[in-house]
């Protein structure tokens, strides 16, 4: 019933003769934007408003996350959560552990630098004093364990949050918040959180510019390193009589790790003798094992909370970790193992040493959303999947599919979840700024996606009589800078939202 479906929406789709609004058409044609630059599908319940270019695919931008959301909070389920653990096999003696303190990952987008900072006091009230071994990062549950080495920068800023590849057990985001300030002569500059044997220096010029506009002397820092020592380097200008703050990841995971337990775990009153290191898929196994003893968790929130902090304000770190999250708990085909991560987000062990290579958790996540559309009825055809993002140059769909998705989302059970996790037009998230007057305002619900020559939205409007329509709008051309794009796509939602059926 559900492919009859949905196979008699897309046939009509394409049957339907339903350009772009003569309004929408007008202002393309004004900014230069030719029509078959432009695709488009607004569906009222079955009926079809507008089908331009629908069957196409498209760069998705940042609606490639309501794929992975959906699909996420249909298969995870809505009591989902990532977890991490501090775990041992060695043995606690007079305050003393004899043995590696493992730190293991399991998707944890919620391990800020004040949730580790309670992990080791629950290590210190169980009496644990100092640690003799090494501090093991084990970020085994996704293959490969480290996706961002060796992947060329997306664009020129590789250190803003937005570019932020993760791995299984991602400390604080890898973050470091930086604080500077100016007065007519000098600049300080500071970062938090405190890692032990880390200090900022600042090579910034002064300027006569407004702060406001601080951003366009930025230049990416660097670390210098003097035996134990980092030092940040800050480059650029900074304008004179200014305070800002900026979030960068820069430092190299091991590192930061290690320097954010060492700085803790010494404030705590702790000492550490050891270093930290990568565990290797042997070890990781091992300390699953029933022998390791465990000290320590933090799970995060549930994941309609996380996914409404990945949809609201369009966070890319988020939405990689669910996508992620799906690769880990779809069994490989070939090895025909358990889900390396259970309901609760705790990371359990899959194959044996003489099985075959298993698959990339992300080509395993990619295989779990297309068997989820292809259930729904959605032909998955022409779809590109990367990261799960939108935060890519090669991820692409149609129309036909996004919608095919957002009616799909309508007959799911966790369908309020999805729905409130969606920026409202004038009100929060990335349309905030945007349509706060007009029709729909405060009613309608879409995600964005801006990259360099992509805009495009997807979502649920309300028709002039309170009926919710379907809308998808993706725009991919040289000429979307500059508000274009974003006037064209705005366009067509102020032209549902003042539609009504006849």
């Amino acid at each position: 019933m559900r492919r009859q479906l949905f196979a008699t929406l897309l046939a009509a789709s394409c049957a339907a003769h339903a350009a772009l609004p003569e309004p929408i058409a007008r202002l393309a044609a004004e900014k230069g934007i030719p029509e078959d630059a432009i695709g488009a599908l607004v569906l009222r319940g079955d009926q079809v408003l507008v089908s331009h270019e629908a069957g196409r695919t498209f760069n998705p931008a940042s609606t490639m996350k309501l794929f992975t959301t959906m699909v996420g909070l249909d298969t995870l389920g809505p009591q989902f959560r990532g977890r991490t653990e501090l775990r041992t096999t060695g043995e606690v003696a007079r305050g003393v552990l004899y043995g590696d303190l493992v730190l293991r990952g399991g998707a944890d987008g919620d391990l800020t630098a004040d949730a580790f900072t309670h992990m080791l006091e629950k290590l210190r009230t169980k009496g644990i004093r100092k640690i003799e071994g090494n501090l093991v990062l084990d970020r085994q549950l996704w293959q490969p364990a480290r996706n961002d080495i060796g992947v060329p920068p997306f664009d020129e800023s590789p250190e803003a949050y937005y570019n932020l590849i993760p791995d299984a057990l991602l400390l604080n985001m890898n973050l470091q918040t930086l604080d500077i300030t100016s007065d007519g002569k000098s600049i300080k500059a500071s970062a938090l959180p405190e890692l032990a044997n880390v200090r900022v220096r600042s090579e910034m010029t002064l300027v006569d510019t407004d702060c406001a506009n601080w951003e366009k002397g930025w230049q990416m820092p660097e670390y210098v390193r003097s035996g134990s020592r980092l030092t940040l380097v800050l480059k650029g200008t900074f304008p004179r009589n200014c305070s800002k703050t900026n979030v960068v990841n820069l430092m190299d995971r091991t590192d930061y790790a290690e320097r954010l337990f060492r700085a803790t775990w010494e404030r705590l009153g702790g000492s550490f003798t050891g270093r930290a290191i990568e565990a290797s898929a042997d070890q990781s196994r091992a300390f699953n094992s029933a022998e390791s003893t465990l000290l320590a968790e933090h799970v995060s929130r549930t994941l309609p909370e996380i996914v409404r902090d990945t949809n609201k304000p369009s966070d890319n770190g988020l939405a990689r970790t669910i996508f992620l999250s799906l690769g880990s708990l779809q069994a490989d085909p070939v090895l025909g193992s358990r889900p390396l991560q259970d309901q609760a987000g705790s990371p359990v062990p899959g194959g044996g040493e003489d099985a075959p290579a298993p698959m990339t958790t992300q080509a395993r996540a990619e295989m779990v959303v297309r068997n989820w559309l292809r259930a729904q009825g959605i032909d998955d055809t022409g779809m590109v999947f990367d990261n799960g993002s939108g935060l890519s140059r090669i991820e692409r769909f149609s129309p036909q599919q996004m919608a095919g998705l957002l009616k799909a989302a309508q007959k799911s059970l966790w369908m309020p979840e999805f729905l409130t996790s969606l920026p409202i037009a004038g009100i929060d998230g990335t349309m905030k700024r945007r349509l706060k007057e007009g029709p729909a305002a405060m009613r309608a619900r879409v995600k964005t996606g801006t990259l360099k020559n992509v805009v495009a939205i997807a979502g649920y409007v309300p028709d002039a009589n309170g009926q919710q329509c379907i809308v998808v709008v993706m725009v991919n051309h040289d000429r979307t800078g500059n508000g274009n794009g974003r006037a064209i796509v705005d366009g067509m939602i102020d032209w549902v939202a003042r539609s009504a059926a006849p």
